[in-house]
């Protein structure tokens, strides 16, 4: 139960990086962008991902 406390505020974080990078990542390699600065898919659906899921949690709100 004390898990559940600390993980949940954390929810949008983890979110976006156990949900929106692999999608991103598979998107990417779906369509054949490849990724930036010599990254991997999966990498930069991480930053994306986590990036986008930090704004989630700070700010309150997805978009």
């Amino acid at each position: 139960m004390e898990l559940l406390k600390v993980i949940y505020p954390w929810g949008p974080f983890l979110f976006g990086i156990g949900f929106l990078a692999p999608l991103i990542a598979a998107i990417m390699t779906n369509i054949g962008v490849t990724a930036p600065f010599g990254l991997t898919e999966i990498q930069t659906g991480l930053i994306i991902g986590g990036t986008w899921g930090l704004i989630a949690k700070f700010g309150g709100r997805w978009i």
